[in-house]
């Protein structure tokens, strides 16, 4: 479109998006503003494979783990020679662009990297296990995606033997790679072109809403996701991460570990989740250790290290000094300190604030589309609030409307640049619809399931409500279960909670919607109590609420449990949580 095509154009769409027109012109004045406002130019950038980037930074240490600190040029050989046991075990060739399945089963540490290289300089797909998972749940992910072959490292070897014995499937056991002949590092480069388009990965979803579905993502998905970060959050090649996240999640895979080795930073991988490893890299890292200056968590992670802040630094007579210490450190050593994959209690985000000086960055993104929104990395952020598109990313607001060509009514557009509201519907509430280079290619042997996740101009339908409000997106939840629907209103579950997590005695909570028959749903809480010894009764939770939440989001049931039932990335299962605590409630109960 010409220059000045583009100036009529523009603004007027401004003023159409102030007037109510009709549904069908709407959309064609969104799709077509589309091509000229929400297009990142020059993103993403040319796509160079990650292994084939580590050339760059051959002396640099890539990765630090329990074992030592190993060079970019370490994993390179490592992963060149697993490479070569795969094509040997497989019996493909690397130009083949039949692209098998791998499964691999690696800690947290080189492990993992040099595993995920090797797949894909042999071109075929990786798909990562997790030790959290049971057997039967290992199996269900080799069967599922068809793997050709299983990686292991020998800690699980045993875990995985019998299953790759009973389904008949090579297992290669990767051990330490000491002592490994050196190699030309040209002979990672051939034919690496052919991966830009092709299938990378197969990351499962959690299951919270179903069975759990094996996601596809190209190469260049994870390109777009990883440019969008590393531009929008700064990674340079002088960041080290400190890096305590599972590992067959975006965001530990993604976000915490792709982003860095692309720009050729360092990753301090620790094996597991422990707070007071954690304090120690960030508070009081050896002088031969790298200098920390990125963490990410999730919110049950922070939770858990201001518990041991408060147990272990906070004693009396030095609290002060500590106090004063840490927050210091934080200060002047820290640059950005992440939290997502759920919502972040506002008491979480303010008391860690207090102690540390950093107000945590929260993100939006998904499985199936890497990182959406983030608030940004100088500038305010909202509590609550997930910020605004990322570069690349377009994404919708958007609510059923069956007389609509697209079945839905266009609330609210956004791209990096801007975001328009439509006139008479500022901040309604509609599903979040995301479109761009990020978004996955599909579910892996499910074509109906793809199919029914985008509309029919193929925007990817999140599930998840969101809000625009003051400038930035606002997500309320799961449309399935975090979208209580009571009496004709429609209530955020995550809202509820965030209100009930100031109350002095609530440690933790979920809220839920329980049928009802006249209000078609009740509001129910499940609580964890700070101070056992001192309960809380619903009439005294009420009272409380009545200055703090709506009349009608206010808890009409509440149960109390030891503790919330929650997976590795700090999710609640509702649907499983209603089912084990709300034993008693009918459809039929008032």
């Amino acid at each position: 479109m010409n220059t000045l095509a583009r100036k009529l154009l523009v603004p007027a769409f401004s003023q159409l998006t102030n007037v109510r027109i009709s549904n069908y012109f709407k959309s064609i004045v969104f799709v077509e503003s589309r091509k000229i406002l929400c297009r990142g130019y020059n993103f993403p950038p040319p796509f160079i494979p990650v292994f084939r980037q580590a050339k760059k930074f051959l002396n640099k240490i890539a990765i630090a783990d329990h074992n030592g600190k190993h060079s970019y040029k370490d994993v390179l050989v490592q992963s060149h020679h697993l490479a070569e046991r795969i094509k040997a075990t497989l019996g493909t060739q690397l130009v083949s662009k039949c692209q098998q399945r791998i499964a691999f089963l690696c800690p947290n540490s080189v492990s993992y990297v040099v595993a995920l290289w090797a797949t894909w300089q042999t071109n075929n797909i990786a798909v990562p296990l997790s030790k959290f998972h049971p057997p039967s749940q290992l199996t269900y992910y080799v069967i599922d995606s068809e793997a050709a072959l299983v990686v292991v490292t020998p800690e699980f070897f045993d875990t995985v033997k019998p299953i790759t014995d009973k389904l008949g499937i090579p297992l290669i056991i990767l051990d330490s790679g000491c002592d490994l002949p050196d190699i030309q590092l040209d002979e990672i480069d051939e034919y690496n072109d052919i991966l830009k388009n092709q299938n990378a990965m197969i990351i499962y979803t959690s299951g919270t809403t179903g069975s759990p579905k094996g996601v596809v993502l190209t190469h260049f998905n994870l390109h777009a996701q990883t440019s969008c970060l590393i531009q929008s959050w700064e990674w340079s090649s002088r960041d080290v991460i400190l890096h305590a996240l599972p590992l067959h999640h975006v965001h530990g895979i993604v976000n915490a570990l792709l982003c860095p080795l692309l720009v050729g930073a360092t990753c301090v991988m620790l094996p597991k989740f422990n707070p007071s490893e954690i304090w120690k890299h960030i508070v009081d890292a050896e002088e031969s250790e790298p200098r920390v200056n990125i963490f990410m968590g999730v919110p049950t992670m922070y939770v858990k290290l201001i518990e041991e802040y408060d147990s272990k630094f906070c004693q009396a007579g030095t609290f002060s000094r500590t106090r004063e210490f840490i927050k210091a450190v934080c200060i002047q050593k820290v640059r950005l300190m992440v939290s997502g994959s759920a919502a972040l209690p506002q008491p979480v985000l303010e008391r860690w604030e207090e102690i540390t000086g950093h107000r945590l960055l929260e993100r939006y993104g998904m499985t199936e589309i890497g990182m959406a929104l983030s608030n940004p990395l100088h500038g305010k952020r909202i509590p609550g609030s997930v910020g605004n598109p990322l570069q690349g990313v377009e994404v919708r607001i958007a609510v059923r409307n069956v007389y609509s060509p697209t079945g839905y009514d266009i609330i609210v557009e956004g791209n990096i640049h801007r975001t328009y509201e439509t006139k008479g519907r500022e901040q309604e509430i509609g599903e979040l619809l995301v479109r761009g280079p990020s978004v996955f290619k599909c579910y892996w042997n499910r074509p109906d399931v793809t199919a029914s996740a985008f509309t029919t101009d193929e925007w990817f339908q999140t599930g998840d409500t969101a809000q625009y409000i003051d400038g930035a997106y606002k997500i309320l939840g799961r449309t399935s279960y975090d979208i209580i629907k009571s009496g004709g209103y429609k209530i955020s579950a995550l809202e509820i909670e965030r209100h009930l997590l100031a109350h002095p005695n609530i440690k933790d909570c979920a809220v839920v919607g329980l049928p009802d028959i006249t209000w078609g749903e009740k509001v129910g809480a499940v609580i964890v109590l700070a101070n056992k010894h001192d309960p809380l009764v619903l009439s005294d939770l009420r009272d409380w609420c009545r200055s703090r939440v709506a009349p009608y989001a206010i808890p009409s049931v509440l149960e109390y449990v030891p503790e919330l039932p929650r997976n590795v990335m700090g999710k609640v299962n509702k649907k499983n949580l209603i089912k084990q605590v709300f034993t008693n409630i009918k459809k039929n109960d008032v």
